[in-house]
């Protein structure tokens, strides 16, 4: 039977199809439209900084605007090869005129809302014939002056994908044979289910697509309204797409879109032969989303939050101490994380213990050792519980409150052997000694 006792031990997941898979960030486009968020110039460039330290191989930007086109513009001055910057219009040429106009860009996504509501309601147009007559003239008009394209089908989780939207994509693909099929659950109707056919099923959609229709390159853009964005985004590279699309943090409208860093690391940490992006930025990317934008990250968000390696309970502190696998999926320098031990109700002596001896060490500079049986560990932790009990306290120790209690039952009184040398530093790790007090009742 085998035994998994570490991280190296666990198997890789493999991907079915064996296909290179790409992440195609959205932030700066759809990220910017979320409600009370304002990206500026210099946010955006700190985005596309990250974002190549990542490893992300393409954004996508508005340049309707002379700001938007600024940022573009300014991205361009840096020069970095990754990730590419790619544009989005509209299915009209006057739209494509604003991308051509920008030196640089060599590939644009076009919108084409492909479901009857969007047809109808949105749009105004006549049917569906109407449509798809708008929709393949922006892209020829795009081909013809030299861009690669991407076509957005808009709404397809809503749309009559065999009666509309496959023929549709044949036309596409005649016009484009490289043109990347952008899948768009543009309310998160799509589910990540085998055996659920369209318009919800995200495998079906890419399957047919793939072995039916014979498209080259198919990325998913999933929003989150029902929290499976990143799930079908997953799915999607599970059954033959080759790119997705997402936005860090997941930001965008209404309830966001698939969350860039959970992709990254499901491919970089659970998929086999798979080590091409650099996570350790993402902690340090949160944090400046939180700071500049205003963003609330939430202490449990996966892989950013700041809880995700921060143990309190008796149970799960002293399983990390003996072995971090034992309650940590993937160690915290992975995503530039950092462990934290906290103190509270449910708290037992070995996180004490540990925390003592390491405020210990820190404030005098030499290397301790506190047992586990010193009855001075005893007290701290009956103070505390009482703290709990009597329902005084409704959050962890914190650091300050912890050394006040150590400088009270550690500092004054006899501490460690006279044997010492140098800067007062300890020849040898020492046990700390228990007070002259104990030792007579002994």
């Amino acid at each position: 039977m085998k035994i998994y006792e570490s991280y190296e031990d666990l198997p890789k997941l493999k991907l079915p199809y064996g296909n290179d898979v790409y992440i195609s960030d959205s932030t700066i486009r759809d990220g910017s439209q979320m409600p009370g968020i304002v990206l500026s110039r210099e946010h955006k460039l700190q985005i596309y900084e990250y974002l190549h330290e990542i490893g992300i191989e393409k954004l996508e930007a508005f340049v309707f605007n002379k700001r938007d086109r600024d940022a573009v513009d300014l991205m361009f001055d840096i020069g970095y090869e990754f990730p590419e910057i790619t544009g989005w219009a509209r299915a009209s040429r006057a739209d494509i005129d604003k991308i051509l106009e920008v030196d640089g860009i060599k590939e644009t996504g076009i919108l084409m809302s492909v479901s009857d509501t969007h047809i109808f309601s949105k749009m105004k147009l006549s049917g569906r014939a109407e449509a798809e007559v708008k929709y393949l003239d922006a892209l020829q008009y795009a081909v013809d002056h030299g861009l690669r394209t991407r076509a957005h089908l808009e709404d397809m989780t809503r749309a009559d994908n065999y009666g509309f939207v496959f023929p549709l994509v044949e036309k596409i693909m005649e016009i484009d044979p490289n043109c990347i099929i952008r899948v768009c659950d543009t309310v998160g109707y799509g589910m990540p289910f085998v055996s659920i056919d369209e318009p919800y099923g995200i495998p079906k959609i890419v399957q047919h697509l793939k072995k039916e229709i014979g498209v080259k390159n198919i990325e998913t853009h999933i929003h989150d309204d029902y929290g499976f964005g990143s799930a079908s985004s997953i799915a999607g590279f599970w059954h033959g797409a080759n790119w997705t699309s997402v936005t860090f943090l997941g930001i965008g409208e209404r309830a966001g879109n698939s969350e860039m860093e959970k992709i990254l690391l499901f491919l970089e940490d659970r998929i086999e032969g798979f080590s091409k992006y650099n996570l350790e930025p993402v902690t340090r990317f949160a944090a400046f989303m939180e700071k500049e934008l205003g963003l609330r990250v939430p202490r449990n968000k996966a892989v950013v939050g700041k809880n995700i390696f921060a143990h309190e309970s008796g149970i799960h502190a002293a399983g990390v101490l003996k072995n971090p696998f034992n309650y940590e999926p993937y160690p915290p320098e992975l995503v530039g994380g950092k462990r934290l031990l906290l103190i509270g109700d449910s708290s037992g002596l070995e996180v004490i213990r540990y925390k003592v001896q390491e405020t210990l060490n820190d404030l005098l500079d030499i290397e301790t050792i506190v047992e586990k049986d010193d009855r001075r560990l005893l007290k701290i932790q009956n103070e505390i519980q009482k703290l709990y009990d009597n329902e005084e306290r409704v959050s962890s120790i914190s650091d300050e409150e912890l050394l006040a209690y150590v400088e009270r039952y550690f500092l004054y009184q006899p501490i460690c052997s006279p044997g010492r040398s140098g800067r007062g530093k300890l020849k040898n790790k020492v046990k700390v000694a228990n007070s002259e007090e104990e030792k007579l009742k002994e």
